[in-house]
């Protein structure tokens, strides 16, 4: 079963390659009949397939590849010729052919696929009567699994460990002649009943027996790689085929195959790695600052630049491992583009060019239905008549041409057609029509506008449902599509003249570079590709119309939405008198994002979140910042999408005073922090504080302070800060507490050792309000307090 399967799956590999570009090599050969060259490579295609086919007993798809064989030998003899009749038959029978293989994949087997009629078909291109009988299908599995069982029973009894060397020859000798034996019943059997058996093509009658013991000999082994088939396919060739000999196999040696998971997960590993130097940059920065003129800081700096370039390098060359040309996706456009010409019975020739540009492999995967939607569109709506036309003083031909190129960090695929191109007066109309946009829209709208009315589900300018279009789903397949790989589409055209439809797309969705903001204490990463520019603007530029934030930009009006709006980020920060404005860019459409900061460009590794949290609009996957830190990577279309809902933000609203003050009727509502990293002092603090009755909370350094402010479970009073501490001192605690709206008025009162006039300066500056000097007497300490949080004095 294992040596079946694997000479299965080789057979099967190289048969879709031989196939992969058939349909095009094919409508080539339609224009180019006396291409010889093509001709025979089409030949060598069928013949391949078909001796293949044989060897392992698939004789429905012998019986198909044979007839097909049968065509296109007589074609390149000369003694036929390719019209557009006998093309049909050829391409559907190498349709079928590609079902056929589709069948054995799934299946081991090619039985359930009727191939009579087309047979009957090539049979009569042939000039024969069409009366073909179709062989009925064999399962080459369980035939090849009872004659393995049974020989693997007959080996397990015998114990070759005990034989001597001239005894294992013997039964060598008689294994191979007890094979010979039974693949030459077979081959007797197969004749007699009247079928041909192609695996021997040789005329030669005394190599006929050395060639016959190699393939016999070859049947039961495994195949260690497909390179082994195809030199044997070559040998097969050779005789019967009227081409030019075949390049050396040397060349199928530089390549070899690997699993795509292999790929999946190597591209996984260089993403952890690209997280690693972003952490080591971040961490190197720090050093730099701290440790300001040592010695050892350039060769750490000469350290973490290699180790970036070489990382960069082991990335891009990881990235091309699994980039493929996207003319995998190209070639199957010729044969559709010949078929729906015929359909329509329009003129129309297609001209790819780019073929070769590279693209994700994971990409290419996905960009295949948008094109196929898009170039469908061209040849039934853009593409006109034959007759119009020439009427229009236009080549009765029709052209589409499809190319791709590269720009930047991204691909653009551009599909543009000399038709009759896109009226934006007839969009609005339509869409007005079937109730897409408003009156009011439509008069607002531009014609770029109205070239983008064609993605709207629902949308369709056809008379009527056909099998090509009409029901207004293809289009918004190719806008969700191409959305999805956080792609871009622009429509340009022109009536009378054509249109020109470009779609531009990253060249990985892996690792991509981006845009990192911040906003209040939380950052969000904006893909770089959807930012047109950031501009730096005053609260005095921005204008409310209609209920809806804009501002003015060069010449355009602006829509502008903060970014906590759409998040619903609490404003707990002071806010600045000036913000920034990332403009982003989505096809013809624009918006102003509001933020706090702009953090910086850095490149990113896109994360899911999981299946407990994807979904999540507005959202698109999560990074790993340079500080370990996580943030959200934002999704632009959806971005977009949620700002038509937000109203204008008021930015010169503050939210102080939005903290409720609650009357104290105890002494106990009272409550006031100690931060001092020494529990004698805190100690201290408190034994001249509790007779007052007011609620303490203690905290060891600056750091934990701000974390027990932030979780808002107490409404401070006041706070007594030590200034020397761990992790974080009293002046940097001061400056951060000072930065929230909540707490602008929040008493902070030094308690310290130091009594320098600089240090007082500086926690004045910092926003400490009282400077309490070490040593003190508990009645100061408590008087101060008292008088810094109002102590009502019927408490006392």
């Amino acid at each position: 079963m294992d040596e079946f399967q694997e000479i299965l799956q080789d057979f099967l590999v190289e048969s879709f390659e031989l196939v992969e570009k058939l349909d095009e090599d094919l409508v080539e050969l339609e224009s180019n009949p006396e291409d010889l060259e093509l001709l025979n490579g089409i030949f060598r295609v069928a013949h391949t397939v078909k001796g293949a086919s044989s060897f392992l007993n698939f004789d429905v798809l012998t019986h198909l590849t044979h007839h097909m064989e049968d065509v296109l030998n007589r074609a390149r003899h000369g003694e036929l010729s390719i019209t557009p009749d006998v093309m049909d038959v050829i391409l559907e029978s190498v349709d079928l052919m590609k079902a056929l293989l589709e069948k054995i994949r799934d299946t081991s087997s090619d039985d359930g696929i009727d191939v009579s009629a087309c047979v009957a078909r090539l049979d009569k291109i042939t000039g024969g009567s069409g009366e073909v009988e179709t062989p009925a299908a064999v399962a080459p599995v369980e035939e090849e699994l009872v004659e393995e069982s049974a020989s693997s029973d007959d080996e397990d009894e015998i114990d070759y460990d005990s034989m001597s060397p001239e005894e294992v020859e013997a039964e060598i000798e008689r294994l191979l002649a007890e094979r010979q034996e039974e693949d030459r019943k077979k081959r007797e059997a197969k004749i007699a009943a009247g079928e041909e058996v192609p695996q021997m093509p040789n005329p030669d009658e005394e190599e006929a027996p050395k060639e016959e013991a190699k393939e016999e000999k070859a049947a039961p082994a495994p195949t260690p790689a497909p390179a082994t088939q195809q030199q044997s396919s070559e040998k097969k060739e050779d005789p019967k085929a009227a081409a030019p000999a075949r390049k050396a196999p040397a060349q199928v040696e530089q390549t070899i195959r690997v699993d795509v998971k292999r790929l999946d997960h190597l591209m996984n590993l260089i993403g952890e790695l690209v997280l690693a130097k972003n952490r080591l940059i971040k961490i190197n920065d720090d050093v730099e600052e701290r440790y300001e003129g040592e010695e050892f800081l350039e060769e750490l700096n000469q350290v973490v630049s290699i180790v970036s370039l070489v990382t960069t390098d082991l990335q891009i060359a990881v990235m091309k491992t699994r980039m493929l040309p996207i003319g995998k996706v190209f070639n199957k456009f010729p044969r559709m583009i010949r078929d729906l010409s015929r359909e329509l019975n329009k003129k129309i020739e297609l001209v790819i060019s780019g073929e070769e540009t590279e693209l994700d492999k994971s990409i290419v995967e996905e960009i295949g239905d948008p094109l196929v939607h898009i170039i469908r569109n061209s040849c039934d709506h853009g593409i006109e008549p034959p007759e119009e036309r020439v009427a229009k003083g236009k080549p009765e031909m029709g052209t589409i041409a499809l190319k791709a190129y590269n720009e930047g960090n991204q691909i653009v695929i551009q599909i543009d057609d000399d038709g009759k191109g896109l009226d934006p007066n007839m969009l609005k109309n339509k869409s007005l029509e079937k109730g897409i946009i408003t009156e009011k829209e439509a008069d607002a709208m531009s014609d770029k506008e109205a070239f983008a009315l064609i993605f709207k589900p629902g949308f369709s300018t056809a008379a009527q449902v056909t099998n090509v279009s009409g029901r207004g789903v293809g289009m918004d397949v190719v806008k969700t599509n191409i959305e999805k790989l956080n792609g871009i589409i622009d429509i340009d055209s022109e009536v009378g003249k054509g249109t020109s439809i470009k779609l531009k797309i990253p060249l990985t969705l892996a690792i991509i570079q981006a845009l990192l903001v911040g906003v209040q204490e939380e950052h969000y990463a904006i893909p770089l590709a959807s930012v047109l520019e950031t501009v730096r603007i005053s609260k005095d530029e921005i204008y409310t119309v209609e209920g809806k934030s804009v501002m003015r930009l060069r010449d355009d009006v602006l829509s502008l939405v903060h970014i906590g709006d759409i998040f619903e980020v609490e404003r707990i920060l002071d806010a600045s008198e000036h913000a920034y404005v990332v403009v982003l860019g989505l096809g013809t459409s624009k918006l102003g994002l509001i933020v706090d900061t702009l953090v910086g460009q850095e490149e990113i590794v896109i994360k899911s979140l999981g299946d407990y949290l994807k979904g999540i609009e507005g959202i698109a996957g999560a990074t790993i910042r340079g500080d370990g830190g996580v943030t959200l990577i934002v999704d632009v279309v959806a971005l977009m999408n949620m700002a038509k809902d937000v109203k204008a933000s008021s930015m010169s609203e503050s939210n102080e005073g939005t903290a409720v003050v609650k009357e104290k009727t105890q002494a106990s509502d009272y409550v006031v922090m100690i931060v001092d990293d020494s529990k004698t002092d805190r100690m201290i603090m408190r034994k001249a504080l509790e007779p007052m009755g007011i609620t303490l909370v203690e905290a060891s350094d600056g750091q934990e302070a701000l974390n027990i402010l932030k979780a808002g479970d107490h409404n401070f009073d006041a706070m007594l800060i030590d200034i020397e501490m761990p992790r974080m001192d009293g002046y940097s605690l001061a400056s951060e507490i000072k930065k929230y709206n909540r707490y602008k008025n929040l008493p902070l009162i030094a308690v310290t050792s130091r009594t320098s006039k600089s240090d007082r300066m500086r926690g004045v500056e910092s926003g400490m309000v009282e400077y309490i000097t070490k040593p003190y007497s508990a009645d100061y300490l408590a008087s101060v307090v008292q008088r810094n949080v109002n102590f009502k004095s019927e408490f006392l």
